[in-house]
């Protein structure tokens, strides 16, 4: 299904019944890696997968900003009329889940987000020199946008009210301690960590983070 929002088409899938939960894939993935997972959240959950700007089948864009695509969320919701739902960001999609519950404190029911990012320094040093060379190679902004972007401020985090829960790999490429600055700094926030895996292996093409989830969020 598609859907126009804030100037961009976005194409989306819908599973399931019960209270609505969204779905927010990484950079350069689409919601494919969540298909696993949707399943078994369907049983209780109306599960919505978007493709991000510039990614899968939805609208492509020459310039992406984190900004654009939380605001891209809140359209999304809004537009659909989805009363408070689960907001669920892998990765970059992490990091539009900050900022959407930040700048919109009343949207969702419960944040919940893997592998997230504060700044570009956020991501240990290899991983980020093959981001740089990569960016010369890959003509879209995808690998550009992680190398600029995100400024996640205090104040931005300390902002958010809803329950917040924050994940990330053992093995993850965010640096351990800017994943416990997230979880410190966004009040009541809990933090796991999952054991020996990285940034992906506990959610794409997994039922991991499906579990984890139907684990902290009350039915």
């Amino acid at each position: 299904m598609y859907i126009t929002v804030n100037g961009v088409s976005l194409y989306y899938e819908k599973t399931g019944s019960g209270r609505p939960l969204v779905m927010a894939h990484c950079n350069s993935m689409d919601h494919k890696i969540f298909k696993k997972a949707a399943k078994k959240l369907s049983s209780r959950f109306t599960v919505y997968c978007p493709d991000s700007r510039d990614h899968g089948k939805s609208g492509k864009v020459k310039t992406l900003h984190y900004e654009d695509m939380a605001e891209d969320m809140f359209q999304f919701i809004t537009a659909l009329g989805l009363e408070r739902p689960v907001f669920y960001g892998f990765s970059d999609g992490g990091i539009i889940g900050l900022i959407l519950a930040s700048r919109h404190p009343d949207l969702l029911s419960s944040l919940i987000v893997s592998g997230a990012s504060l700044r570009p320094d956020s991501t240990k040093d290899l991983p980020l020199r093959f981001f740089r060379l990569w960016s010369h190679v890959d003509r879209s902004d995808k690998m550009r946008i992680m190398l600029r972007e995100p400024d996640l401020t205090d104040e931005l985090l300390a902002a958010i009210r809803v329950p917040t829960f924050v994940t990330a790999g053992e093995r993850d490429v965010i640096k351990p301690e800017h994943t416990r600055h997230i979880a410190e700094t966004v009040p009541g926030a809990a933090l796991k960590i999952f054991p020996k895996t990285g940034h992906t292996g506990y959610i794409v093409n997994s039922e991991k983070i499906a579990d984890y989830i139907l684990s902290v969020i009350p039915e």
